[in-house]
């Protein structure tokens, strides 16, 4: 019976990737954001689970990936979608189809091409987890940015505009060319080659795990300090300090 247990957690972060894919497409993009959350806490524990009970499959691995792909693949790319189109609009109640042009339709729709740029992000996170279930090599570590850690970026950036409240960041994420910019670094940094740490613990010693602590105080401060803005600063805190880890350790 355990041995289904990792099983069963990684199903429920599937059940959370397809209500937050739902309510993205509705544009409730906090709810979208909130479910997101509740799939990369079960993302985390699922694998923890796996670890204490001594069950780890190849099966769970595959789940896992698949899971990954709807939480932190799909959902990301629907929000990009949904921003891009904001930012054709200049708002949050945004009518895709007043921004085509009138021989533009899809299924009998008149959509905006430009919004479905940001499904770049979802293809690239599909890449990254096949690339990731056949890589051997990143077991301590991870090679390019982790797909929950850039479904928290993309998600952040709704919940700035909702609850920070100022129209020199909103203007920014409104901004198209910002948005595509990041959806290429997006996409670029879930499949590069840069080697980042990962918040795994084999021991509590603070000398074999001096980052760690660093980035979880850190991270801890700039929340309480910044709210939301702080997680795209904690994703670019994340990459800086693995860089300057890695070459200092040279």
């Amino acid at each position: 019976m355990k041995r289904h247990i990792p099983n069963l957690i990684t199903l429920m972060n599937v059940f959370c990737g397809c209500v937050a894919a739902v309510f993205a497409v509705l544009n409730q993009l906090e709810l979208a954001a909130l479910f997101v959350c509740l799939g990369i806490f079960f993302d985390f524990f699922d694998g923890l689970a796996a670890r204490t009970l001594d069950v780890r499959s190849d099966m769970g691995l595959q789940l896992d990936s698949l899971a990954d792909v709807i939480t932190s693949g799909l959902v990301p790319g629907i929000v990009m979608f949904q921003l891009l189109g904001m930012s054709l609009s200049g708002g949050w109640n945004v009518d895709l189809g007043s921004q085509a042009s009138d021989a533009t339709f899809w299924v009998g729709l008149k959509v905006a091409p430009l919004p479905f740029f940001g499904f770049l992000i979802t293809m690239a996170s599909a890449y990254r987890l096949a690339k990731f279930n056949i890589d051997e090599n990143q077991n301590s570590s991870f090679i390019g940015l982790p797909t929950p850690a850039n479904a928290l970026l993309i998600i952040s950036l709704p919940l700035i505009l909702l609850y920070q409240n100022n129209d020199f960041l909103n203007g920014i994420i409104l901004n198209q060319w910002f948005l595509i910019g990041l959806t290429i670094l997006s996409a670029f940094l879930l499949n590069s080659n840069i080697e980042l740490f990962a918040l795994k613990f084999k021991n509590w010693s603070f000398q074999d795990n001096a980052l760690r602590y660093i980035f979880i105080i850190v991270s801890f401060v700039l929340l309480i300090t910044l709210k939301f803005l702080a997680v795209p600063v904690i994703i670019a805190f994340y990459v800086l300090s693995s860089l300057i880890s890695k070459i200092s350790a040279k």
